[in-house]
């Protein structure tokens, strides 16, 4: 299937996204990561678009979306879920399924409180909304800058978007390393932390993570009492997101589908075969 590589104007802003499939097909979108932009689907959006109408956006200051100065954007991630609510009016999606992972799962859960009527089906990879899904001290250094945007603070934070981490982010947990194309830790690069601007943007969206956690009590009432259809994909040896962050859907999801599968943050890097197996027939069932 043909992937289109389009731009909206949202709020006076230029929104770069990927679409394929008819436009009249039941629709999915997904949300990327960080250190990501819609580019972590490249290879998901061929492997949907035969049955659905998928949309992949990239966040303001993420990948070929406008990245404006901090101090000219509200680099929040309300500020972000502005943006793809705004992109998904501007498409005319009034019902959708959401795929999240990482700082897509915030911006979806937003989404999701905004309009829940519109949220068919729920698929996390590795997109956590539980606090007992963070990995020992993994996400202390977000939480310590936004307590103190200190150099000193700021130096753990841009270590983890170095070359180096941005390597180690796409390789932890994944048993054969040498299936990771290193093309993707490159464009990660490009997409988040090229120059001071870029890295000033992802320092401005790790201060305000605590906005997320400070969230969590309200998804979680939005899952009681919607019972949204979720399928959990998760990496079980994420080192930021560790398996119990999935388990822990069940608490509010009776009936979620959960599934560890041997590999890390990025898991469709390595196992996008198995994560299609399981999307298909949960979204043939409750997306259509």
């Amino acid at each position: 299937m043909t992937t289109h590589h389009r731009t909206a104007d949202v709020a006076g802003r230029q929104i770069f996204y990927r679409e394929a499939g008819r436009s009249d097909a039941p629709a999915i979108v997904l949300l990327h990561g960080t250190p990501a932009s819609s580019h972590m689907y490249r290879h998901l959006i061929p492997a949907l678009a035969d049955r659905y109408h998928v949309i992949a956006p990239d966040y303001p200051g993420f990948g070929h979306s406008e990245r404006p100065p901090v101090g000219e954007f509200d680099y929040t991630f309300d500020g972000l879920a502005d943006h793809v609510d705004g992109l998904l009016d501007h498409l005319g999606l009034t019902r959708y399924a959401l795929y999240v992972q990482d700082y897509g799962a915030p911006v979806g859960w937003r989404l999701a409180l905004r309009h829940p009527e519109r949220i068919a089906a729920i698929v996390t990879q590795n997109g956590n909304a539980y606090v007992e899904g963070f990995v020992g001290d993994a996400m202390e250094p977000l939480f310590a800058y936004g307590r103190d945007r200190s150099e000193a603070n700021a130096a753990a934070l841009r270590d983890l978007i170095s070359p180096d981490g941005l390597k180690w982010q796409y390789t932890h947990g994944v048993s054969d390393p040498t299936v990771v194309d290193p093309d993707v830790w490159v464009n990660a690069h490009a997409a988040v932390a090229d120059t001071e601007d870029a890295i000033a943007v992802q320092l401005e969206l790790f201060a305000d993570y605590v906005t997320n956690v400070e969230l969590y009590p309200r998804v979680h009432e939005y899952f009681r009492t919607s019972g949204v259809p979720l399928l959990a994909v998760w990496g079980r040896n994420d080192e930021i997101f560790g398996p119990a962050g999935a388990l822990a859907f069940t608490r509010d999801l009776p009936h979620a589908q959960v599934n560890l599968l041997d590999g890390g943050h990025f898991l469709l890097e390595s196992q996008l075969d198995a994560v299609v197996s399981l999307m298909r027939p949960f979204l043939a069932e409750h997306l259509g």
